[in-house]
Parts: structure tokens; sequence; C-alpha cells
């Protein structure tokens, strides 16, 4: 079986498919593509959901002609299309939805609707080192960050969720008061490879009382005033490494938080298996440090590939394959969900 996936939840379009290797081809992606809109909203430090849409509307036709091409296949070689459905922008995932539901009508095959976090939950299945059930899933991108105990497919206990800013979202924001474009995260974590150790000390929130729920609000907020303290009347070359030990600073505290709810998560529910997935997942650092809290924990980390942390069709495709699978096919009717609780998906456990 093979199935298109059509991710369009942001500011990305992805487009992949995925082989469930039982034909003459292995298992795996047989192609992908992914435009990123980042010049797009570069301007605006920010993404414009309307601008999101349009681009949406431009590219995911011409990329799922390229990546048909990339495969040598033809639409009669696809045995589904799977679609983001939500969460997200609402105007972006309609993009998607209509143009999934539209081609899976025009071509006679099933259409399935995906959960973008579960997209992402299960990222770490297309790598050669795959995560057994159960585990515990770190979601942490810029507009998620929660702890879900996984013990299958569709059966998801949410442990602790962001109370306010998600990790992602954070990094954003915290580099624009360091005078860093948009995206921000990536070149903050950049920034804060150049920074001394130890000079500044920013609160790991909310890790002082029980509990997995997230807050990073306070420690933007922590780190802006530590912006408008520090950086005032200093030369260039001062400000720049201020600026790198701020960021440095920031980023420490986000990644012990995150390990310190990690932990705390696994020891809670006696498992030693954790995956993380979402844009920030990419992160060097906290990759480390849960690489270090799951080895003392006598577990081991799972993540996928930094090109498939970041959306991307491919995720869509394989959690396609599985709910197609399991007899998920949508009616002639399609819904964008711009909140949509990844708890409320039905198990599909074999």
């Amino acid at each position: 079986m093979r199935i298109l996936g059509i991710e369009t939840s942001c500011d990305e379009t992805g487009i992949a498919i995925y082989d469930d290797g039982q034909g003459d081809s292995p298992e795996g992606i047989l192609a992908h593509r992914l435009y990123s809109q980042i010049a797009v909203h570069a301007d605006y430090g920010g993404v414009v959901p309307e601008l999101a849409s349009r681009d949406h509307v431009r590219k995911t036709i011409p990329l799922i002609q390229q990546v048909l091409a990339d495969a040598k296949l033809t639409p009669q070689d696809l045995d589904g299309v799977a679609y983001t459905a939500g969460p997200g922008l609402v105007g972006a995932l309609l993009v998607g939805c209509s143009i999934g539901r539209s081609l899976a009508y025009g071509w006679d095959l099933p259409a399935v609707p995906v959960h973008h976090m579960e997209g992402h939950l299960l990222a770490p299945m297309l790598e050669d080192d795959v995560p057994e059930f159960p585990f515990i899933a770190l979601l942490v991108s810029g507009g998620h960050t929660m702890l879900v105990r996984v013990d299958a497919i569709g059966e998801y206990k949410l442990l602790g969720e962001s109370v306010d800013d998600a990790a992602g979202e954070a990094f954003d924001k915290t580099a624009k008061l360091l005078g860093l474009d948009y995206p921000g995260g990536p070149a903050l974590a950049k920034m804060a490879e150049q920074g001394v150790p130890g000079r500044f000390k920013l609160p790991r929130p909310m890790t002082d009382r029980p509990g997995l729920d997230f807050s990073f609000s306070g420690l933007k907020t922590a780190a802006g005033t530590l912006v408008r303290k520090e950086c005032n009347d200093l030369s260039a070359e001062a400000l720049k490494q201020t600026h790198a030990d701020i960021a440095h600073a920031f980023q420490q505290a986000v990644v012990d938080t995150l390990a310190i709810k990690c932990k705390r998560a696994l020891q809670q529910e006696s498992l030693n298996r954790l995956v993380i997935a979402g844009g920030v997942s990419a992160n060097t650092s906290l990759r480390e440090k849960l690489a270090v809290t799951t080895k003392k924990l006598g577990g081991s980390v799972f993540y996928p590939r930094p090109e498939f942390c970041t959306d991307n069709g491919a995720m869509i495709a394989y959690a396609g394959m599985q709910r197609l699978k399991a007899g998920t096919d949508a009616d002639l009717t399609f819904k964008a969900n711009p909140r949509w609780a990844l708890d409320s998906l039905p198990s599909i456990r074999k």
C-alpha cells in the first residue's frame, strides 16, 4: 500500500509518499518535498495566517506533482490520501483538507484525516531505531508543549501541557528580544553556542511544585528583564557577548525544565522509553540533556531525523497509513479542526 501525505497546518507545505513495504518497494518514504514560508513571513516577525493560506494554495498541487514524479508514480499507484485536519491555522488546514479530500474523490481513493500532533508523535517510527510501546512522548514545538503516555497508536494519556506559551513560542519571542530575525528559535540556539555558561541564571518554571504542566511565559519575561538591565551602554562586542550569554541562560533554563518534567513523567508512569518530537526536538542541547536523563534511568530516548522534526508530509503519510490500515476512510465531507484534543483519537491497537 502507498499513501500520499499532505501537511499544511501552519507555514510549511509538506508532501510525501509512504510505502508499507508489502509490495515490490521497501517500506518507508518513497519521496518527500517541503516548502517553507519563512521568506513570506520574515518581514512581519511571525506567521500571518492569511498569507500562509494563500501560499499553501499556490504550492500544494505543484509539490504533489513533483513528489509523484520523484517517486516515479502516478495517482493510479496510490491507495489513499492523508491530510492534516488539525490542529493548526484554520485557513491553512482548509487548503490541505480540501485538496486532499478532492484528490481522493477524483482518484477514487480513501481519504484519511490526520491529527497533526499524532503525526509528530509517530515521526520517530520513520527511523531505523523504533521505540516499542508503551513510552512517554514529549511533543515540543512552536505551538505545543505536552507530555503524553503512549500505549498504542490512538491510546494517548495527556500527562501535562503548557498553561501559556509553548517552548518554541518562548524561543521565538526571546530571540526577538535579542534582535534576531524570524524564525528566532534556531537563531537563538546558534547564538547560545557562543554564550558563557553561568554568567546569568534564569528560573526553571514550575519545577518546584508537583505536576507535569509547563509555563514558559514568565521565563520569557525574565529574559526580557535581563536584556533591558544588562544591555545598556555597551560596546558592540560586549553587547554581542551579553546577548549570547543571555541566549545560553535562556536555552539552558528551557532544556533543564523539559528534562526535569520528562524525568518526572517517566518515573510517575514507571517507563524508561522517551520519544521527543516537534520542531524544538531538533535542538542539540535538548537531545544531549535528555539522553543523559534517560540513561540515568536505564532507558533511552528516540527522535526523528532533523528534517522530520519540523512540520512535514512524511509524518502525515506514515500516520495516515496506520489509520488507513485500521479502516479510517472519511466521507465526502471534510472538516478542519483548529483545536483537536490528541487524547480524543480512537485506538487502533491490533
